[in-house]
């Protein structure tokens, strides 16, 4: 497994990022906790979540992803130091008007929710999930701050940013001498390019921010399962998948993948996961997986050095048409 810094920061993190948001929806926590300890037994030391996760389960009240992490590392499966753990506040965690958002009240409460079901004293990297525009960047900003000043975070992190308001963010940070966001979670992949590729990549790798993708593999589209002609795959995310990618470009993709993939003897979804490692912006790739055999077969592609030949031919079939 190879290891990245985290944009400017000293902290190394692995290239695949384990990613629980099907823990308490599709995923018990006896299968969550087996898949957290053969990924680190993998060399994953990165694994992230998020307050809401699995919330739209029919009776899941959010938090459920935490505690199955945090009951993991109270059993003694890791040792707390070997993992760098990532959480996010910013969803609805109640029916108040105060449960949710960006404010200076919501983060400090649901930190301490976070800690509590994580049964941990730090979060290694606390990220803003959305953005909340009733929220003053400096209110939010001063309260990251505020917990990494008292310890109970270590770096902090955005989610679904657009490029204005990262760069709006840094500045905010730099004027107040406040902590600034470290890591950006887009959405990216072969499929999903352009709205990272145009603004994000490049105030990215200009401001040191670490890029950690999810959705690489087009939530599943990049897997196989999709083809032309063939019927959908049964998964909860099939009809969103089919909405969003079962086209001529998609399916175009998938055949790119496939064909560069059989020079590596990978499959497809591991030849998508080399392509996004292979963009000099992404520390980590978050994958999630519902069971062993999936992890196991995801992680290889952690392992593929593509070409700059391949990665070029790869590029040609999804790339984005810039406004001439």
């Amino acid at each position: 497994m190879e290891y990245r810094r985290l944009g400017r920061t000293g902290l190394k993190v692995s290239t695949i990022c384990l990613g629980t948001m099907q823990f308490g929806w599709s995923t018990d926590e006896p299968e969550a906790h087996a898949i957290m300890s053969r990924a680190v037994e993998l060399g994953v030391n990165f694994i992230d979540t998020a307050d809401v996760y699995s919330r739209w389960a029919e009776g899941n009240p959010g938090g459920v992803a935490e505690t199955h992490i945090g009951n993991w590392l109270a059993s003694g499966a890791v040792r707390r130091d070997q993992i760098v753990l990532a959480t996010k506040v910013r969803g609805k965690m109640g029916e108040g008007p105060n449960d949710q958002g960006l404010s200076r009240g919501h983060i400090l409460n649901a930190v301490e929710a976070s800690l509590r079901r994580l049964q941990t004293d730090t979060i290694d990297l606390y990220q803003t999930h959305f953005p909340d525009n009733e929220t003053p960047l400096d209110e939010t900003l001063r309260a990251l701050d505020d917990l990494v000043r008292g310890g109970k975070v270590r770096y902090v992190g955005c989610s679904n940013y657009p490029a204005w308001l990262l760069a709006k963010a840094l500045w905010v940070s730099d004027v107040q001498k406040l902590v600034r966001y470290d890591s950006l979670q887009p959405h990216y992949s072969y499929v999903h390019r352009d709205e990272f590729e145009r603004e994000l990549q490049p105030l990215c790798l200009d401001q040191g921010v670490g890029v950690i993708p999810y959705s690489p593999l087009g939530g599943g589209f990049l897997t196989g399962k999709y083809r032309r002609d063939t019927p959908l795959p049964e998964s909860k995310r099939a009809g969103n998948v089919q909405k969003r990618y079962m086209n001529e470009r998609g399916f175009a993709a998938v055949d790119k993948l496939e064909e560069v993939g059989l020079a590596h003897d990978a499959t497809i979804a591991q030849t998508a996961i080399a392509w996004v490692l292979a963009n000099p912006a992404v520390t980590s790739a978050i994958i999630g997986a519902t069971s062993i055999a999936q992890l196991e077969d995801t992680l290889r592609g952690a392992e593929i050095q593509l070409s700059a030949a391949q990665k070029a031919a790869l590029d040609e079939v999804t790339a984005w048409k810039s406004e001439s």
